[in-house]
């Protein structure tokens, strides 16, 4: 990856601060982009997973919280998640710890509590916000299920990590949004204006390259019950029809079990086998409400049409009847009728691939550049 940002931002001291690195999915290649863009930032984050995670990442130097020492917390058991969740009350307190030395900027990528990291004298801060933290205003069923009990012990915990995500926000300097969907929130929760930048996405590296489409649909997710691949999985199950699925997650094991032998599960696959799947596709499948979501831009750069609800980052993604479909009700009807519109459908390659191109680094850091200077500015 070169570097497009402006001579002078490249020579800013400049700390990064990410939730955690306990994978390789959107969140981290935002991080990615940021590493190679700011060759000689320290990276500040509650967790740490070097086996997982990526080698431009890993080269940096890696500054880990209190949990770190935690037995077993990075690992991963039968192809599930590791239970760091479980400590959310204990991250506002870990990235406080924190003390990291004055610096020209931090870019903090948050979707949970990075941006809680505290900035030091002179040092203005810019929050990369890919959500408000999720799991305190927003999808409660989705990420704790409807038991009573739970519910009773959990909400007063809720509400003090809202409290404590609607402080630390007043000491970002500036917000940026990754999608317009997430721009909304954070005025509705922080109260704070927010530019918009959307998600890189590597266009040098997915291509569409000369395969044909192949005889499958395609799913990328993180398998947990608010990306809704369990209606994706009953809507293929009543067609026969053929569904891959790259990913992992909590639901692995029950959607396997759910499944009929038509939808094949590929796990974590590395980025070339990616790339081949996205070629090979017919289209990318993507059922639920995702802040950006990096999946649907990826699957057009390879040239390939996307069936999406009508939602979240989506509507900043997929461009109806010109890169994909929209379906606008989630249940199996609403998303059949959409599957099929699009098989039907006769997609031109190279549009998808055209629209796609805005979502490319350069255009990235382009953008960035122009938030870090308004930020430096204020």
């Amino acid at each position: 990856m070169g570097n497009s940002l402006p001579p002078k931002l490249q020579e800013l001291d400049v700390i990064l601060s990410h939730d955690w690195i306990l994978g390789n999915r959107g969140a981290e290649r935002l991080l990615e982009v940021l590493c190679t863009t700011f060759e000689n930032a320290p990276v500040y984050t509650l967790l740490h997973d070097p086996s997982v995670s990526s080698p431009l990442i890993n080269r940096h130097p890696i500054k880990t919280s209190l949990l770190q020492r935690v037995p077993g917390i990075t690992t991963r058991r039968n192809g599930k998640e590791p239970f760091h969740r479980y400590l959310l009350p204990l991250f506002p307190f870990a990235i406080e710890r924190f003390r990291p030395p004055e610096a020209d900027l931090v870019i903090s990528s948050s979707h949970c509590v990075a941006k809680g990291i505290r900035a030091r004298g002179r040092t203005k801060h810019l929050c990369y916000c890919h959500t408000p933290m999720r799991y305190a205003w927003l999808f409660y069923e989705e990420y704790f299920g409807t038991s009573p009990v739970k519910r009773a012990v959990l909400t007063p915990i809720l509400a003090a990590l809202r409290r404590w995500d609607r402080t630390s926000s007043q000491r970002v300097h500036r917000f940026a949004a990754n999608s317009r969907c997430v721009r909304d929130r954070i005025r509705r929760f922080y109260g704070r204006d927010a530019d918009v930048i959307f998600g890189p996405v590597d266009t040098d590296r997915l291509t569409p390259g000369g395969r044909e489409s192949g005889d499958y649909d395609l799913v990328v997710s993180g398998l947990a019950p608010l990306k809704k691949i369990d209606l994706a999985v009953s809507v293929y199950n009543r067609s026969g029809a053929k569904l891959k699925i790259v990913g992992v997650g909590t639901q692995m094991d029950y959607l396997r079990r759910l499944a009929e032998p038509n939808v094949e599960f590929l796990g974590w696959v590395d980025d070339d086998t990616l790339v081949d799947v996205y070629r090979g596709c017919r289209m990318l499948v993507f059922p639920g409400v995702e802040d950006f979501g990096l999946a649907p831009p990826e699957a057009q750069a390879c040239g390939k049409p996307v069936v999406a609800y009508a939602q979240g980052g989506a509507l900043d993604t997929v461009e109806e009847g010109v890169t994909g479909v929209f379906f606008h009700t989630q249940n199996t009807g609403s998303l059949s009728e959409a599957i099929e519109k699009c098989a039907a459908t006769r997609w031109s390659r190279d549009t998808i691939r055209a629209r796609a191109e805005r979502f490319g680094i350069d255009q990235f850091r382009r953008r960035l550049a122009v938030s870090i200077e308004k930020c430096l500015a204020q």
